[in-house]
């Protein structure tokens, strides 16, 4: 295996969303992977979250999610979120991806290039 730079035009992202149960996860997952928006997500549960909101600090449950994706798909993607998420302000942190294994990367490109085929896209 070869560790490789990324090539500058595939521009690949990681995205960190977090939710509140698994359900809600598993759901969004799907809903991006129908979608065509992402090549893979990886659900992390049970995660305890410290953080404020409305003034004071709460703490809670959550999954967290990791999206595999490109950059040119960040509004459509952050669009499907937003519109399925139960929360009224969903994290949504884009990491750039500034290497990964070369055979990562060709599968990366790949899965993220496949012409989307349902609902007309």
């Amino acid at each position: 295996m070869v560790f490789s730079s990324v090539n500058k035009k595939a521009n690949f992202v990681l995205v960190l969303v977090t939710a509140p149960n698994l359900k809600t996860a598993r759901s969004l997952a799907n809903s991006v992977l129908s979608a065509r928006l992402a090549a893979c997500v990886n659900l992390v549960p049970k995660i305890e979250a410290h953080y404020w909101w409305q003034g004071k600090i709460e703490r809670g449950a959550e999954v967290l999610m990791l999206i595999k994706t490109r950059r040119d798909f960040l509004a459509r993607l952050e669009k499907e979120i937003i519109a399925r998420h139960p929360y009224d302000t969903p994290e949504f942190i884009v990491l750039t991806v500034a290497g990964a294994n070369k055979r990562y990367l060709e599968w990366l490109t790949g899965a993220l290039s496949i012409q989307r085929t349902t609902n007309g896209h």
